[in-house]
């Protein structure tokens, strides 16, 4: 059966840029249109997505990757029949810089898992370890979040610099979160877009915007996605823009997916 998953490494230059909130967030809003989503965290060394949600699953991807538990036990069902989390652990420092045969015996165990979703959203750890640039290299798309921050901005070419020249990644969709307007996000996006394409070839393609708004706060205090806190609220609808673009690119890439695995590792 051909591959229809589209499989996102969400990631950032530094951290704080709210990217972990944002995949959650994107993952639920394909959700609720009707989607299958599993959100993969892999800041193996360092997750909070269990924070965010506010649950205590019994495994993790430690225990998978270490043959303790199957995969079956350790995803964690969101919601059901179709919008599920793998955790991660939190501080392993072991694995926070997984060898490549690691990560490809990872693989082997998730392939099976990631066919019967739509989307695999992997929330990567900010900066640029080994263990980020691997998966950066397995996804089929790259998201890269941002603020209007000048230091968001230098860190972010920065990743995509190391990432175009070691693993000649040239396609990035980029996201510009906890922006005040429109037109600050397109700005912020407008300098980081001149630098990639002056100095590096590549041209990053703006995904939208999502805005600063106290009701994201809200939803973190209390463990709860924004989409489902407050749909209504200013970010919520940009994330739900956001999804949407998602899905229309999904369905522009099905031939390109149907020829490869969900992610692309060495040997798969």
């Amino acid at each position: 059966m051909a591959n229809t998953t589209l499989s996102i490494a969400v990631m950032s230059g530094k951290g704080g840029v709210g990217k972990t909130n944002l995949s959650l967030n994107l993952a639920c809003g394909l959700y609720q249109a009707g989607y299958t989503a599993l959100l993969m965290d892999c800041d193996l060394g360092l997750a909070n997505l269990d924070v965010l949600l506010g649950i205590i699953p019994e495994g993790n991807l430690q225990h998978a990757l270490m043959g303790e538990m199957p995969l079956s036990k350790v995803l964690y069902p969101v919601e059901p029949r179709g919008f599920d989390v793998l955790p991660a652990a939190s501080g392993v420092p072991e694995l926070v810089d997984l060898s490549p045969e690691m990560r490809h015996e990872l693989l082997q165990k998730l392939e099976p898992v990631f066919s019967g979703y739509d989307y695999v959203f992997m929330d990567l750890g900010a900066g640029i370890s080994d263990t980020v640039q691997g998966f950066a290299a397995m996804a089929a798309m790259r998201l890269v979040v941002i603020t209007p921050e000048p230091t968001s901005l230098t860190d972010s070419y920065a990743f995509m610099k190391v990432l175009s020249t070691r693993h000649n990644m040239k396609d990035f969709m980029v996201v510009v979160n906890q922006a005040g307007s429109a037109r600050e996000a397109l700005a912020a996006f407008d300098k980081l877009k001149g630098a990639c394409s002056h100095f590096l070839n590549i041209e990053p393609v703006f995904l939208g915007h999502v805005r600063t708004d106290a009701k994201l706060t809200e939803a973190v205090c209390r463990q709860q996605p924004l989409m489902r806190y407050a749909p209504g609220s200013p970010a919520a609808q940009d994330m739900e823009k956001i999804a949407a673009r998602l899905q229309k690119h999904r369905l522009n890439m099905l031939d390109e997916l149907a020829r490869r695995p969900v992610l692309q590792g060495p040997g798969l």
